[in-house]
């Protein structure tokens, strides 16, 4: 028989969103201040735990900021899998929700910290690093196979991608790189 100080215990929804609530604090605590300026007591007061229980999560904070990076990536795979898989909806407006999803959330002055922090550490990330933008590019180029033949997919596809990364770059605003990339999607997939 427990204690009734014990409470009940804890179930695993509540831990996996206890975890999924410290790794997006460290995600962003790390865009505020860069991989080698974050220390885990900032982490631990962003996700309103206590140190010892974030090193209970994570025995370092490579490892935690691998697992925060990793789970904002597969989200946002998770999201362009989604996007795309909607075949009731024009090819041109799926392909520019699921670059929004991939890259658009991430331009601006708010937001591209995340993306800075993670292209400056690919060394820390791992196999993920290489792994999530290649399962994009499979993504738009087999939605794009799909509607326009499997010739052209693969080049259009890269040249998307590319314009995305340098209108990520280029713009101060989830706006301006959004609307560029359409006229861009616009031009290449007919």
């Amino acid at each position: 028989m427990s204690s009734p100080e014990a409470g009940p215990p804890s179930s695993p929804t509540t831990a996996t969103d206890r975890r999924t609530t410290v790794l997006d604090s460290a995600l962003a605590t790390f865009a505020r201040f860069g991989y080698r300026k974050t220390s885990m007591e900032e982490v631990a007061r962003a996700a309103h735990i206590s140190r010892p229980g974030l090193y209970f999560l994570f025995s370092s904070k490579e490892a935690l900021f691998r697992a925060a990076v990793t789970q904002a990536l597969e989200r946002d795979i998770a999201a362009v899998e989604h996007v795309l898989a909607d075949a009731g909806r024009p090819l041109a407006q799926r392909l520019l929700e699921a670059f929004d999803r991939w890259a658009g959330r991430y331009v601006g002055p708010l937001t591209q910290d995340v993306a800075v922090v993670v292209e400056d550490n690919p060394d820390l990330l791992g196999e993920i690093a290489q792994t999530a933008p290649r399962r994009f590019e499979e993504l738009i180029t087999g939605a794009i196979a799909v509607e326009s033949g499997h010739e052209t997919a693969t080049p259009v596809a890269q040249t998307m991608i590319s314009v995305s990364i340098g209108l990520k770059h280029q713009g101060a605003s989830r706006e301006f790189y959004l609307e560029r990339l359409k006229a861009a999607i616009e031009l290449l997939v007919r």
